[in-house]
């Protein structure tokens, strides 16, 4: 609530400098062709002359307020159903605002670092898949014409600024989709041809970004961190770029973002630092609309780093063939909060050197598949195969998943692959995997006793482990020491 304070304070003083005569303003989220979250208590707000009577009708409500001694206002719209037919909010003060081409649907936030970022016109330039079965949408740009899908792109130098201009959101297409978050697209893309709603995504990510200026300075002062020093300023892009949106009501979260952190060799403190940021988002958006308990607890969806060179790199710290698995391992443990998934791209990378692998349409598709099973009733399996229990018999380990679906098979048809196994020696070889059922069986010529077994668990894996439905199995390590480490609550 503090950080709501300071952004409304700051609001309403560039307001007043830029607007001296009185006028009342919007922030940059409220504009012309957005998409309204349907079904929850909206919030119009704005920024004004303390004491000046402000007036919101939309949909048939009509809303009274006065801006307060600080300049800003507020009105709670009731929760609208779904309309794809545009509409217009008239906003009156001592002047009079017109939104046009307002839709009511369904509205997401997505972000991170350079792979949330990566742009719809970069496209037309990328080297043919390897994969022609997951598709190749090269001219996407030119054939998107959907007017129920409609864009934001947080530009941090004016996000929290006052906006006379009224043009932020964009239907998505032309030049507006060019430079906008190609996973962030084919996601609402992929809801659109679900759901057929109006669809509206927002997109804040900067390139390179670690994830701690992502989260509040104090959401990194307390529990884990509390009495450590977290470097990587922790707000800088939260407070220009996720604060202002918060009074903007939205169904969920969608966040792309660890490379940055993996290069650090981050362990469970990455964890840590995405429940920081997970709960902190949260509560912001609780604190907004005054939802609180499980209506606080906003999906989120999260992406996991594609596979990548890491152990070739050179920089300040030497990492090695492991380092990205226990990358994974990290980025897991979030699994285990309330309302969250993981899109696996073990699978999403043709060349390893790439750090901005291609496949972004089918990273949009995943994410949305969990929304779409989750939060919009569809009956799908909308996960690969995660790891659930080991059970030890004599010569084999018993494995058992969650998200098989119809079934386990191997995606190439032979054998599978990327298994190993080790005794108390620790020790692991390649191991012989056998599917028996839904569980897979695991064992090693010569090898009479094991304790563990490991998948994926190297940076250059290409596991053929999927279920049928055609989605690929998370890599795991039955020794996981996080498990009793990490606290999820």
């Amino acid at each position: 609530m503090m950080g709501l304070k300071r952004y409304f304070l700051l609001i309403a003083l560039l307001g007043m400098m830029v607007e001296a005569n009185a006028k009342i303003l919007l922030p940059q989220i409220l504009s012309n062709n957005m998409v309204l979250q349907r079904d929850k208590p909206l919030n119009v707000w704005g920024f004004g002359t303390a004491g000046e009577a402000v007036t919101v009708s939309f949909a048939g409500q009509v809303k009274q307020t006065q801006t307060d001694a600080n300049g800003k206002w507020k009105v709670v719209l009731a929760p609208l159903q779904t309309s794809a037919v545009p509409a217009s909010m008239t906003i009156k003060g001592t002047n009079t605002i017109i939104l046009d081409n307002i839709l009511v649907g369904e509205v997401w936030l997505c972000s991170g670092q350079s792979n949330m970022e990566y742009g719809m016109r970069k496209l037309s330039k990328l080297k043919k898949p390897l994969k022609e079965k997951l598709g190749y949408p090269v001219d996407e740009l030119e054939r998107a014409n959907n007017s129920q899908i409609r864009i934001f792109l947080v530009n941090r130098k004016e996000l929290s600024k006052p906006d006379s201009i009224h043009k932020s959101w964009s239907i998505a297409q032309d030049s507006a989709l060019k430079n906008f978050s190609a996973a962030g697209y084919f996601f609402a893309k992929e809801l659109y041809d679900k759901l057929h709603i109006p669809i509206g995504i927002i997109s804040s990510a900067v390139s390179g970004s670690p994830i701690e200026p992502w989260i509040p300075k104090e959401s990194l002062e307390t529990g884990y961190f509390e009495g450590q020093k977290v470097g990587n300023d922790p707000g800088k892009f939260y407070t220009p770029m996720i604060e202002p949106l918060t009074l903007f009501a939205l169904r969920g979260f969608l966040w792309y973002q660890g490379e940055t952190n993996c290069f650090l060799k981050e362990k469970i403190s990455y964890s840590y630092k995405m429940k920081a940021l997970i709960n902190s988002w949260r509560t912001a958006w609780s604190n907004a609309s005054g939802v609180s308990g499980k209506g606080a607890e906003l999906p989120f969806y999260y992406v996991q780093i594609a596979p990548f060179n890491y152990s070739t790199t050179k920089g300040k710290v030497v990492l090695d063939a492991e380092t990205e698995p226990e990358f994974w391992e990290a980025q897991a443990q979030l699994l285990r909060l309330p309302n969250t998934g993981i899109v696996v791209t073990t699978d999403l990378n043709d060349y390893p050197e790439d750090l901005h692998p291609t496949y972004k349409w089918e990273i949009g598709r995943r994410l949305a598949l969990w929304a779409l099973a989750n939060n919009y009733g569809k009956k799908i399996n909308y996960s690969g195969p995660i790891y659930q229990s080991v059970t030890l018999k004599g010569k084999t380990a018993e494995l058992e998943f969650d998200h098989i679906g119809k079934g386990l098979l191997s995606a190439d048809g032979k054998a599978l692959d990327c298994f190993t196994i080790a005794a108390a020696d620790g020790k692991f070889i390649p191991a012989d995997a056998q599917i028996k059922g839904n569980k897979i069986i695991v064992s090693a010529k010569g090898l009479k006793k094991p304790i563990a077994v490991r998948f994926g668990w190297n940076e250059a894996m290409r596991p053929n482990l999927y279920n049928k439905d055609g989605l690929p199995a998370l890599p795991f390590r039955t020794d996981n020491p996080l498990t009793k480490q990490f606290k999820p609550i």
